[in-house]
């Protein structure tokens, strides 16, 4: 088939068109208030929260990397404790998988950085430049003073608002106090600036400039979202059957106002006000149904339930449901449909993940002892018969205190270890220490042990032992 000479190819890139977002009250914008202050009461004030130590700074969250520890308030991790950095991604990988099942993109919608720092931003433009008619009609007007004004005055608080941000980040690896003081006299290191800029620059640009463009086009989320939806999963509807009727949604005009006119002539309750659309953070039509796009926030819910309201007609033509109940000639009222199998496999994987780490972290002893022995050679045979093995043995102590340690032996004579000239074994708060022994034993003796323990006891009342088998090598071994 010919193709016509009027037809022309679509671009390949199609230029961004800005979007300048409606406010709206309603319980999803409440909703999303209150996570906004409370993320930022957390992330903000967190540094600034004096936490008694002995080893290290007074800081209740500290990440400090020049003593490769992590202090979260009272517990201290450290790089032996990649596991439960491991368990950690893995939970908060289940538990998303798990709320996606449930209500799709909750997590886009509420908790996101870039949707709690697009927010905040979004809120200064209103502040400064006005509601969104104020804000287009300033967009295009011509360049004078009052849009100078504005649009600057606007993109400077974005800026300072990322600077903080970047600055409050830095602040969680250092000593805050310090931080701040040494920051703005210039004696922070080179990595500190750079750490700082970093997070400002990519802070402003993601929440100030790109916005809808970071959810659509580079967040991974968007793109694979879709894998774990299923027909009971809870997302952002529009009721089309509600909405449309047969004939198609209309504007209220003359004989279209009650919803008892509009059924007659085939009318749905959608009046076209397009409140949805300009209320909507990435700009997309939620009546065109489930979009990779829509990251689920709700607000067009809250401004279709306001149209609603105000013209009497029953609120939810937008609301969470699900694409199986859309579709039932007789919808019940929308629920969660955790009864699934995989929705029950991530609560399973979620909570088995959860209860390992959590194991893991109560018993976790605040000595960690590993015993390597030296294998060249496996042993040596002394003048007088009797047989040596050495042993290197790696104690850390991660309490937050310095320690003393007792090594003592079972399973053989305590006589039978020789420490050398070591007096005694002393630690401190967050450090390790490795030491050499050697175990001497008859040649009668040694053709009976193959085994014995190293019993690490730290001088602290109440402090429980260590135990670590090790192997003794004599002549029968071979």
């Amino acid at each position: 088939m010919m193709q016509s000479d009027t037809a022309k190819p679509s671009p390949l890139f199609k230029k961004h068109i800005p979007i300048f977002t409606r406010s709206v009250k309603g319980k999803f914008r409440n909703f999303k208030t209150a996570v906004l202050v409370l993320a930022y009461t957390v992330y903000f004030m967190l540094p600034w929260l004096p936490w008694a130590r002995n080893s290290a700074a007074d800081q209740a969250i500290m990440f400090d990397l020049g003593t490769r520890r992590f202090f979260i308030f009272d517990l201290i991790v450290y790089p032996q404790d990649i596991f439960w950095l491991a368990m950690l991604l893995f939970i908060a990988a289940a538990l998303l998988f798990f709320v996606t099942g449930l209500i799709g993109r909750a997590w886009c919608g509420y908790f996101c950085f870039q949707t709690l720092w697009s927010d905040l931003f979004i809120y200064i433009e209103q502040t400064i430049q006005g509601e969104r008619p104020a804000r287009l009609r300033l967009y295009n007007q011509p360049l004078n003073a009052e849009k100078i004004l504005k649009i600057g005055t606007s993109h400077l608080l974005m800026i300072l608002v990322s600077f903080w941000t970047g600055i409050t980040f830095a602040a969680y690896f250092s000593y805050a106090p310090q931080f701040i003081h040494d920051f703005f006299t210039g004696q922070v290191s080179h990595t500190g600036y750079i750490t700082v800029l970093l997070l400002a620059t990519t802070t402003y640009v993601a929440g100030g400039l790109a916005r809808e463009q970071i959810c659509t086009f580079l967040c991974p989320y968007a793109r694979f979202q879709g894998v774990m939806y299923e027909a009971d999963t809870l997302a952002v509807s529009y009721d089309k059957r509600r909405g449309e009727g047969t004939a198609g949604r209309i504007i209220p005009s003359e004989g279209l106002r009650t919803r008892e006119q509009r059924q007659d002539k085939g009318h749905g309750d959608c009046i076209d006000c397009g409140f949805c659309v300009q209320v909507c953070p990435t700009g997309i039509d939620i009546r065109n149904g489930l979009q990779y796009q829509c990251i689920s926030c709700g607000l067009c819910i809250d401004a279709c339930d306001n149209i609603m309201d105000s013209m009497g007609y029953p609120r939810g033509l937008i609301r969470y449901d699900s694409e199986r109940n859309l579709a039932s000639e007789t919808p019940h009222k929308p629920r969660l449909e955790w009864k699934r199998l995989k929705v029950i496999g991530y609560a399973l994987a979620l909570t088995i993940a959860s209860g390992i780490l959590f194991y893991n972290i109560g018993t976790r002893s605040d000595t960690e002892v590993t015993v390597q022995q030296v294998r060249q050679p496996l042993f040596i045979m002394l003048s007088d018969g009797s047989l040596r093995n050495r042993y290197q043995i790696h104690i850390v102590n991660k309490t937050a205190h310095d320690e003393s340690y007792k090594l003592s032996v079972r399973g053989i004579p305590q006589q039978a270890l020789d420490m050398g000239s070591i007096p005694k074994i002393k630690i401190r708060a967050g450090k390790d220490l490795s030491i050499n022994a050697k175990v001497n034993l008859s040649h009668e003796l040694a053709e009976k042990t193959d085994e014995f323990d190293f019993v690490v006891s730290p001088a602290t009342p109440a402090s429980e032992p260590v135990v670590i088998e090790a192997q003794f090598k004599s002549q029968h071994d071979h």
